[in-house]
């Protein structure tokens, strides 16, 4: 999941992307409107987190240009602005959810959760497949009866092979949407991540499911892949 930060103090914009990367999530960061205006509208992500008092262009223009360009974007506002008609305003113009500052790191990371499920039109908290668990709330992974104890990266890596089981994903595909950035065809990133979940979930499951497609990357599947 990509989410963009558009907020132009440093501290709180430091805070937060600590907070969600911790939750393994890629972020981006916007430090003035214009900037955030740019990101938003011409690449893709799951979420903006959007502060309302900015530099160059407000937070209110970068929202109309985000609805205006057609995306569905979530947006979650978080902004010092805690008047009730700020936040009809913010909402009536198209935010997801509004957040006003200060704010506890563990309800702000809860509504960007709430949000992305949401976002993928989620009407449940577990994704299965096979005999594998997981709950995106608690996140927890189970297999079978087993608890398989990954970190925030491991999580989201095994995530994002759940929300596309059976179908074949690249090392690009994985780089870009686990860790945020471009795929550098010599790193070898996703590969030692692949062997950390086959160890901590395939070694001692009755089935592998995590297969390796020749020339092409790794797919989630029941059933070995040529």
């Amino acid at each position: 999941m990509k989410i963009l930060i558009i907020e132009d103090e440093k501290d709180v914009a430091t805070y937060v992307a600590k907070a969600l990367k911790e939750h393994g999530y890629a972020v981006d960061v916007a430090r003035d409107g214009r900037q955030g205006i740019e990101k938003a509208t011409s690449q893709d992500y799951d979420l903006v987190v959007l502060d309302m008092m900015l530099p160059h262009a407000d937070g209110w223009e970068v929202l109309g240009a985000i609805r205006k360009s057609g995306k569905d974007t979530r947006v979650l506002v978080l902004t010092a602005l805690d008047s009730t008609s700020d936040k009809v305003r913010a909402l009536d113009r198209g935010a997801d959810d509004y957040l006003v500052k200060p704010f506890a790191g563990a309800e702000l990371t809860a509504r960007v959760r709430a949000l992305l499920r949401r976002s993928k039109g989620e009407t449940t908290t577990e994704l299965t497949y096979a005999d594998i668990k997981m709950d995106l709330v608690k996140r927890r992974v189970t297999r079978g009866d087993r608890d398989v104890e990954l970190t925030n990266r491991e999580f989201s890596l095994l995530e994002y092979f759940l929300r596309n089981a059976e179908q074949v994903l690249t090392r690009a595909m994985l780089v870009q949407h686990v860790w945020g950035y471009q795929f550098d065809p010599m790193t070898n990133l996703v590969d030692v991540y692949i062997n950390y979940i086959r160890t901590k979930m395939d070694m001692e499951g009755p089935v592998k499911l995590i297969h390796t497609v020749r020339g092409a990357g790794y797919m989630l599947s029941k059933e070995a892949v040529e």
